[in-house]
């Protein structure tokens, strides 16, 4: 396999190709440095971490709002040969101190204090734009470059190892697609969450990798992120169903003019609507151009800008280098004669992760494959079609709630003798958590109850909105929970 380096590379790349073109800049108070500055700013950090005593392969957790100071923190972490594990900002406490004990962390860079940390994690305060001697890279290739954390299925977060190869690969096959989803012309509206792997990956490293101007949006709300493409003239637009949906809440004559500068629109991270495609295409005659991948994919696998053609219900085909195939329960591709018929998205490409944190388990095998756990089939033309989710997976916002995470947390507020978690549709978030729950004898719980004990030990997107009290939940003549009939 050919050597891709490491991933901080891409800043040091496109700061010898063009070091005053600016790479980054902040919607919020119209700062920005360029791809020069950035690399001087990625070495002052990398030598900062190794003064904090931090080793190559050491994890370092970085929870930081998306802006300038993540993006040094990121990539200082690369270069000084480091993995970095990207948490949300509002983590709550008793999952920050999961994943930095799992994680193994030694650091973690945040703003302001951060209470009930163990001693053995230092934490350092968000870094700044200095400038300091080159730093010489360390690590790359098949080295551990990103931990992210997902939720499994048992409900315990798992951490998913992505190598640089898996990362860099992935920015490249983007690259490939034409129309090119960002050029070194562009300007990419970056308001997808930087810890979450689409915004890391389509977004903040695509956007590197051109050597583009990423505008960093921390919040995405309709009339900001209009406000934001009109300041800064944005011309690329990486979004997920949820935005594109409160856009089209906006006066037509407003989004048109609004959008006036863009070239390209794409989304992720959950299916799209047919109906927001036609009404995006009516308002803006622009098309939305979708993708489907996972964390565990680096992550993007399938794109209709493969084919140049947005189609409804189809997250397109698969990226250059990246294979894929339908397979049954067994792992056994489907037979020629099977075409049209659904079965699990398994792939093999350069851009798969490592298998799980810490050592590899259920990752790519021995050939190479991965099955996703999501159900499709491909059409007459083979572009592909997800009908179903494997694990009953609810996306909020773009981002993975596992049921088992949530009933684990229920079935721990006394009063709760049993409880299911489900994604319903939500024209705000795309799907939104609705729980049902089953009351011990007595028990007085209600609504308010339910979501303020969710609140406190889960992360936002994963708390309930909707709380139904039942007497009984329904299980097959095996006793599995019938999940499909509580939506």
């Amino acid at each position: 396999m050919t050597a891709v380096g490491n991933v901080a590379d891409l800043i040091r790349s496109a700061a010898l190709r063009e070091a005053d073109h600016p790479a980054l800049l902040d919607a919020a108070d119209g700062s920005q440095v360029s791809w020069g500055r950035l690399d001087s700013a990625v070495d002052a950090q990398a030598h900062r971490l190794r003064m904090a005593g931090a080793l190559t392969g050491d994890r370092v957790a970085v929870r930081l709002p998306t802006g300038i100071e993540f993006c040094v923190a990121l990539f200082g972490a690369l270069r000084a040969g480091c993995v970095v594990v990207p948490l949300a900002p509002g983590l709550p406490g008793p999952e920050l101190t999961r994943v930095l004990a799992d994680s193994g962390a030694r650091l973690l860079v945040a703003e302001g204090e951060v209470p009930g940390i163990a001693g053995t994690v230092k934490v350092l305060p968000a870094p700044a734009l200095a400038e300091a001697e080159p730093f010489e890279t360390a690590g790359g290739d098949e080295d551990l470059a990103v931990l992210a954390y997902t939720s499994g299925t048992s409900g315990v977060p798992r951490g998913v190892m992505l190598s640089h190869r898996a990362l860099v690969s992935n920015t490249r096959q983007c690259a490939r697609l034409r129309p090119a989803p960002v050029t070194a012309a562009d300007r990419v509206l970056l308001a997808i969450p930087l810890f979450h792997a689409y915004g890391l990956g389509p977004g903040l490293l695509q956007t590197a990798a051109a050597g583009a101007t990423g505008v960093l949006l921390e919040r995405f709300d309709a009339e900001g992120a209009l406000a934001a493409i009109r300041r800064h003239r944005v011309t690329t637009f990486v979004g997920v169903p949820p935005m594109y949906t409160a856009l089209l809440g906006l006066p037509e004559e407003e989004l048109r003019e609004g959008l006036a500068t863009l070239r390209l629109l794409t989304s992720g991270a959950a299916p799209l609507d047919g109906e927001v495609l036609r009404r995006v295409k009516a308002a803006t005659g622009l098309d939305v151009f979708e993708g489907y991948g996972l964390t565990e994919t680096g992550p993007v696998l399938t794109s209709t800008l493969v084919t140049g053609a947005p189609k409804p219900g189809s997250v397109g085909q698969p990226l250059p280098e990246v294979e894929l195939r339908l397979v049954d329960s067994d792992g056994t591709p489907l037979e020629e004669e099977d075409e049209g018929g659904a079965g699990l998205v398994s792939v093999r490409g350069p851009n798969l992760f490592s298998g799980y944190w810490p050592d590899g388990a259920h990752g790519p095998d021995a050939e190479g494959w991965f099955r996703t756990g999501d159900v499709g089939y491909l059409d007459e033309g083979g572009d592909l079609h997800l009908v179903d989710r494997a694990n009953d997976l609810i996306i909020v916002n773009g981002f993975n709630v596992y049921p088992h995470e949530v009933e684990h947390v229920l079935g721990l507020l006394p009063g709760v003798v049993e409880a299911a978690a489900v994604g319903v549709p939500d024209a705000g978030t795309g799907e939104t958590v609705k729980v049902v729950v089953v009351r011990g004898e007595g028990a007085e719980l209600t609504e308010a109850d339910v979501v303020a004990h969710c609140t406190s030990l889960l992360a936002k997107f994963k708390v309930p909105t909707r709380v139904e009290f039942v007497e009984a939940l329904p299980h097959s003549v095996t006793g599995k929970l019938a999940r499909r009939s509580l939506r």
